[in-house]
C-alpha cells in the first residue's frame, strides 16, 4: 500500500439490549451518550463531547445465524470499495459489501483469512476526523488486540492492507508470542494465538480508565463480569478483561492500579 498507515477510527457495539448496554458503559467507562439519526436506533457514546463509538441492536438475522453481542472496529481506508475488493482477493471474506452511511461515509463488513471480523470505512470527501486524543486519555480506545488462529500467518495480511509494522515481541511462555504492531511507528495493538477455549478469532478493544481497581469494581456493580485481572503488563499499565451484561467481551486499561494499591 502507499500513503500513511491505516488505523482504527470508530467502534460499534452490536447488542441484544442497547439501552442497558449504554447505561453499563456510561457507568463503567464514564461515557456520555446521544442519539444519532431520526430513528433513534443508533446511540453515540464517548467522553465529554467527543464521541468514539456507537451502540445498536444486533440484527435478528445475525442472531438467527448464531451471532452474539460484540464489539467491532472500523479501519479507515482511502477507498472502501477498492480496499474491500483487494481484501477479498487476498483471502479475506466480505460479510457486507460497501454501503453508504448517509452524510457520514461508506463502509463494509469484512473478515481476515482466519475469520476475525472488522469493518472498513471511508468518510465523505472533505470530512476530516478530529486529531487523535493523547495516549491514555480516559474514555478513548487505548489498545487493539487480535486473537488469531495463527498470528504469524495473518500478520502480513494486515501489514499489506494497512501498512502496519512489527514492534516489540513479548514471550508469554506456554501462551506463545505476543506481537505488538505499530502504525507510523506508534504501537497501537498486539496479536497473539487465541487459547483453545476461545471458539473463533476476534478483535478485542481496551478502553482507557484512570484506575483499574475502581473501574473493575464498577464492572461488577453494574452487572458485568471480570474474566481476568487486574494484571500489570509490560510498560507498567494495568488491565482487566471483562464481559458486559449482554455477553460482549471488552477490556479496560489504566496507568495505575488505584484503590491505594501501588
Amino acid at each position: 500500500m502507499s500513503g500513511s498507515p491505516s488505523t482504527f477510527v470508530w467502534y460499534d457495539l452490536m447488542t441484544t439490549d442497547p439501552a442497558a448496554a449504554e447505561a453499563f458503559y456510561r457507568a463503567v467507562v464514564g461515557w456520555n451518550a446521544k442519539i444519532w439519526g431520526e430513528t433513534g436506533a443508533y446511540t453515540l457514546v464517548g467522553p465529554g463531547d467527543r464521541m468514539v463509538a456507537g451502540i445498536m441492536a444486533l440484527p435478528e438475522a445475525v442472531l438467527v445465524a448464531g451471532g452474539r453481542p460484540g464489539w467491532l472496529g472500523y479501519v479507515a481506508v482511502a477507498d472502501v470499495d477498492a480496499a474491500t475488493a483487494e481484501l477479498a482477493q487476498a483471502g479475506g471474506a466480505v460479510h457486507k459489501p460497501p454501503t453508504d452511511i448517509p452524510e457520514v461515509g461508506r463502509f463494509s463488513v469484512v473478515a481476515d483469512p482466519q475469520g476475525a471480523v472488522f469493518q472498513l470505512f471511508t468518510p465523505l470527501a472533505g470530512d476530516n476526523p478530529p486529531p487523535p486524543a493523547a495516549p491514555g486519555t480516559p474514555g478513548h480506545i487505548g489498545w487493539h488486540e487480535l486473537y488469531a488462529v495463527d498470528w504469524a500467518a495473518v500478520f502480513d495480511f494486515y501489514a499489506d492492507r494497512f501498512g502496519w509494522t512489527k514492534a516489540d515481541a513479548i514471550d508469554m511462555g506456554p501462551m506463545g508470542t505476543y506481537q505488538l504492531f505499530a502504525a507510523g511507528g506508534v504501537p497501537i495493538g498486539g496479536m497473539m494465538n487465541k487459547p483453545e477455549m476461545i471458539p473463533r478469532p476476534f478483535w478485542g478493544f481496551y478502553f482507557n480508565v484512570p484506575e483499574i481497581d475502581t473501574a473493575a469494581a464498577r464492572v461488577a456493580e453494574n452487572g458485568g463480569m471480570v474474566l481476568m485481572g487486574p494484571q500489570e503488563v509490560p510498560g507498567g499499565a494495568w488491565i482487566v478483561q471483562c464481559v458486559d451484561p449482554q455477553g460482549a467481551v471488552f477490556a479496560l486499561t489504566a496507568p495505575a492500579r488505584g484503590g491505594g494499591i501501588p
